[in-house]
């Protein structure tokens, strides 16, 4: 039986997304901490990053363990919420 679209968490995430999302909580230096992959720790970037991790399996299946793993992506929406809401109206 194949995996549907409502069993699989990251379903409409593009890794694009999950990287940049990855590298702003963590930054590179400690991405390549809990990764270590020489896109995150040899002159890092998002698209030389996406490049690697299209072609290698190993790699990518790691990334989305730790972005799934990170507790942080229900704050990330709470903060950006409370950002606005605390932002005065002009």
């Amino acid at each position: 039986m194949s995996q549907g679209a409502g069993q699989d968490p990251l379903h409409g995430i593009t890794l694009k997304a999950l990287l940049t999302q990855l590298v702003g909580k963590y930054g590179w230096e400690e991405l390549g901490q809990r990764i270590t992959i020489n896109c995150f720790t040899h002159e890092p970037s998002i698209n030389s990053s996406l490049k690697f991790l299209r072609k290698t399996p190993w790699a990518r299946k790691k990334v989305e363990e730790l972005y799934l793993n990170t507790p942080w992506r229900n704050e990330a929406i709470w903060s950006k919420a409370q950002d606005k809401k605390d932002k005065p109206k002009n």
